[in-house]
């Protein structure tokens, strides 16, 4: 009896930057053929992907590549080619109403959209607990977009899982680190949120397995075990790089005060490689020296 043939899914990741990369790295080469869709193609190449250019801004790119590679799940990990209310309408809002249109147009069914969307879409500021089930009441244009655009997906027919990410932090995202090397840290009592790149693309593919043996929710908060305060993340900060009688600062403070829940994601079965910033930021910190 002649053994059957075993065909890896196709994969296609709409913006595929940062973290589309990092999520190719972490799934099987024999599970996976994955096509990472960018205006400006990289250089990096790997056995079991390729880059496409396209203009997504375009519906008629957006429905060519559907309709030449037929995907079995579209992973959307946009990024606005300008910080602005337009900026992240194209980028999120008119992808995804884009999508949607193009997949019903051409009868498609994937097994699986994921949207990487943030925690922005909470304007909480009072240091509560949010989770899947706080309301969302954006008040920036950036929040206001990312849950337009999440609408769109879940008001349609197809299985959408979201992932709210916390601020992301890693090679490249050295925000904190440079605001502390500067010399100076925060005095801000307001809690801050994260979660390192490495772990941003191990929650997409832990959902992307997941899916194929059992059901997941349709949203997911992805965030570190460790909310803190800002001032206590740059005095930590402060100790490991040796920065000697940094100077108390109020121009470092963050938007926003919550400490987001990332228990739905733990009952999932995921399991963090940072639980907490202190691991992220060593690991990051001795990659750099």
């Amino acid at each position: 009896m002649s053994q059957m043939s075993f065909q890896p899914e196709k994969l296609l990741i709409l913006g595929c930057g940062d973290i589309g990369l990092r999520l190719v790295r972490t799934l099987s080469v024999e599970g996976y053929s994955v096509i990472g869709i960018r205006r400006q193609v990289h250089s990096y190449s790997s056995t079991n992907f390729v880059y496409r250019q396209a203009d997504l801004y375009q519906a008629s790119a957006l429905q060519l590549l559907l309709e030449q590679e037929q995907p079995d799940i579209i992973v959307i990990t946009m990024t606005p080619g300008e910080r602005s209310d337009q900026g992240y309408q194209q980028a999120y809002v008119q992808t995804c109403d884009y999508l949607i249109q193009h997949l019903r147009l051409l009868n498609q069914k994937p097994r699986l959209i994921l949207f990487v969307s943030s925690t922005a879409v909470y304007a909480q500021d009072d240091g509560s607990l949010v989770d899947e089930f706080s309301i969302t009441e954006p008040d920036t244009f950036s929040g206001k977009r990312l849950l337009e655009a999440e609408r769109i997906l879940q008001a349609s027919e197809f299985p959408v899982c979201i992932v709210r990410f916390s601020g992301i932090y890693g090679p490249g995202r050295e925000r904190l680190i440079n605001q502390v090397k500067s010399g100076k840290i925060s005095v801000s009592s307001a809690y801050t949120n994260r979660i390192h790149a490495d772990d941003c693309a191990r929650v997409l593919a832990h959902l992307i397995e997941k899916q194929k043996t059992s059901t997941i929710d349709d949203l997911y908060l992805a965030t570190d075990s460790c909310p803190e305060t800002l001032h206590q993340v740059h005095v930590w900060l402060a100790d490991q790089l040796n920065i000697k009688n940094p100077i108390l600062s109020v121009e470092a403070n963050e938007r926003g005060n919550k400490k987001v829940s990332n228990a739905r994601l733990l009952n999932s079965g995921f399991e963090f490689l940072y639980p907490g910033y202190q691991q992220g930021y060593t690991a990051l910190i001795a990659e750099k020296s």
